[in-house]
């Protein structure tokens, strides 16, 4: 079932998005909360006008969001966790972990913005996080996880 997003989803897409999901989750979840409708043709040519003339608009929101992407590409993350044995983590670094680590930084960031690999990290190592911004801009950030220093 295609759908056009009248918001943004988390982990499926932003507003004014054609997307494709179940038929269930379209018609149980997504239409009765308002948040997409039905990707008719009537709706799609709707849809075309609407993003032809938001595109200079969107135009400067692209710059803007790729100014972020860059100066958060240039930021070192180390996230510092309590170590089990060996490189096991006690509890998990997820989204969010590291979303108020890059906001500690001074770039604001919402969690809903970071995929990690699997969702969760339970290990110390050098991670990938991919990063969406806008559906034009979207990069890796490298971050690494370490253990904490412990107090003596």
């Amino acid at each position: 079932m295609e759908l056009i997003l009248k918001e943004d989803v988390q982990n499926l897409g932003f507003k004014d998005e054609i997307v494709s999901v179940k038929n269930g989750y379209g018609r149980n979840f997504l239409i009765p909360k308002g948040v997409a409708v039905m990707a008719t043709v009537s709706a799609r040519k709707v849809l075309a006008e609407n993003l032809k003339q938001k595109a200079f608009k969107e135009k400067s929101i692209v710059d803007e969001a790729k100014a972020r992407a860059e100066k958060i590409q240039l930021l070192t993350i180390k996230l510092a966790s309590k170590v089990g044995s060996g490189d096991k983590l006690f509890g998990s670094i997820s989204n969010a972990d590291l979303a108020s680590a890059i906001s500690l930084k001074g770039e604001e960031l919402d969690k809903k913005f970071i995929t990690l690999p699997g969702k969760i990290i339970k290990r110390l190592g050098k991670y990938e996080a991919t990063i969406r911004l806008h559906r034009e801009v979207s990069f890796d950030l490298s971050f690494e996880i370490v253990p904490e220093a412990k107090a003596k």
